[in-house]
């Protein structure tokens, strides 16, 4: 009970002073979808902001919920391969937030080693040769042709939770980048960061990782939706596809209100090109590639390939400028969710299912 109520003050007191930007719907006057949402998340795991950042458009909070309960917190997949998976692609994709948030879990489940290599990039060290090879997979997932991606190391069974697993933080290492500060842990630990993680798993971590909700319960949450294309890997999984299904219908819906379709094109156009490299440190490819729109679209088009291909780089006076134009929270939080979720789409198309 002791932990349950240390929990429950850091997740709904301290963890929203993590945001930038815009301010997250606070729990005690939540109402509507975002109330039921916030009573799941409570029950089956806990406010966390990266996903409450998006309670601006509840609508889209809600899908955000739901593909990540069903592909990460819920069902039978082992939930320390899921936890390893996920720290591993937000190493890849420079997200200092997750790797620390999801480290600390590891450390909740006594994983102490695993978190630890996982963290410094040194995969090949872990000792548990699946654990090794599902590492080794999830670095790889922006890596099209990669060999491992066509022959994924992944049971039939959990491979749909696995590989949403990994696209879930493909998804969430964006947002975060763009409205978190770049560890979950206080500033004045960050210097013993290995001490500071291992206590807080031992604090937060471990009651997380040993609940085990069952499946299915988000996706009344949603109106049911047609799976794309993309995300047939999820069809083996009746609970990840309809989460999936709901999650894509919501961001395209938020999109579609909040950028104009010429930026949508432009941006599309650029994440279909993209074969997972890095953009590098200077902004030039940005500033070239949005110079033949109109004025007033620049702004829009600079944060959202931004949000899509190089996260780490967007700051303040990418956001202010979008703001001139388009002052809302909600807009703000549709534009980056969609452009995340563009260039999940886009690594989606790169995975693969036992035996395909």
């Amino acid at each position: 009970m002791i932990a349950e109520r240390i929990e429950r003050t850091i997740f709904q007191e301290l963890a929203p002073r993590l945001i930038h930007y815009v301010p997250p719907v606070k729990h005690n006057q939540a109402q509507g979808l975002v109330a039921r949402v916030y009573e799941q998340m409570i029950r089956d795991f806990q406010l966390v902001p990266p996903l409450t950042v998006h309670s601006p458009v509840p609508k889209l909070l809600a899908g955000v919920w739901a593909a990540t309960r069903e592909s990460v917190v819920s069902g039978p997949a082992s939930r320390v391969q899921r936890e390893a998976v996920i720290e591993a692609v937000s190493r890849i994709n420079t997200c200092p937030f997750c790797v620390d948030v999801h480290s600390i879990a590891l450390h909740g489940a006594s994983e102490h080693d695993l978190a630890d290599v996982i963290a410094r990039g040194e995969d090949e060290k872990i000792a548990d040769p699946q654990l090794r090879a599902l590492v080794q997979w999830a670095a790889a997932t922006r890596t099209p042709g990669a060999r491992i991606l066509r022959h994924p190391p992944l049971s039939p069974a959990d491979a749909a939770q696995i590989i949403g697993s990994a696209l879930m933080f493909h998804y969430i290492n964006r947002p975060v980048n763009v409205f978190l500060d770049e560890s979950p842990l206080p500033p004045m630990t960050r210097g013993l960061k290995g001490v500071a993680k291992r206590l807080a798993g031992s604090v937060i971590g471990r009651r997380t990782l040993q609940n085990t909700p069952s499946p299915g319960d988000s996706l009344s949450l949603l109106p049911e939706a047609p799976l794309p294309e993309e995300f047939q890997w999820a069809r083996s999984n009746p609970y990840v596809a309809g989460a999936w299904a709901r999650f894509a219908a919501v961001v395209e819906e938020a999109g579609r209100k909040a950028l104009p379709e010429e930026v949508q094109a432009l941006v599309s156009a650029h994440v279909n090109a993209w074969n997972g490299e890095e953009m590098g440190i200077s902004r030039g490819w940005v500033e070239g590639a949005i110079a033949g729109i109109r004025e007033e679209y620049k702004p829009a088009a600079r944060l959202t390939l931004l949000s899509a291909l190089a996260s780490h780089q967007v700051d303040e006076g990418v956001i202010n400028a979008f703001r001139v134009h388009q002052p809302k929270d909600a807009d703000l939080v549709a534009a980056v969710a969609w452009a995340s979720f563009t260039a999940t789409r886009r690594i989606s198309r790169w995975l693969y299912l036992p035996g395909d």
